[in-house]
């Protein structure tokens, strides 16, 4: 008789038993998303949570982010097609977290770890890059 071996695809980030989250690929939004930061790995937040980002980029963290509505409109379908639902990643869907530091699972795995002199270098716990240098292709080992 086979065994077989059954990885859940969607797996929490955290509770993943890699270090590696599957980065941006599109195109589009790795263009539009890291000309002004890393592009996030979808992944990283809810679906909910990416729908509220796109439908608000004028006040995009208090910056003018805005894009043609076909890009916002063609990014957010991206997203939200590589991720799941907040109830699924343990987020309220009526009030889903607009930054992936909100999130439990995020708050499990940095809480302890990293220093205030590291954070006062990242600047930071939104620049991933200042502590897991292949961040941008999906490599979240600690450095």
């Amino acid at each position: 008789m086979r065994k077989f071996l059954i990885l859940i695809a969607f797996a929490t980030p955290a509770l993943a038993d890699s270090d590696y989250i599957a980065p941006v690929t599109d195109p589009l939004t790795q263009a539009e998303c890291s000309a002004c930061h890393m592009a996030y790995p979808p992944s990283l937040l809810p679906a909910e949570s990416w729908h509220k980002i796109m439908t608000s980029l004028s006040d995009h963290f208090g910056e003018d982010a805005s894009l043609p509505e076909a890009d916002a409109a063609a990014i957010e379908a991206y997203l939200t097609g590589q991720t799941r639902p907040a109830a699924q990643m343990r987020a309220d869907p009526e009030t889903p977290p607009l930054r992936i530091t909100e999130l439990p699972w995020f708050k499990r795995e940095h809480e302890g770890e990293v220093s205030r002199r590291a954070l006062e270098k990242a600047g930071s716990m939104a620049n991933c890059t200042a502590c897991h240098r292949g961040a941008e292709r999906g490599y979240f080992e600690d450095d």
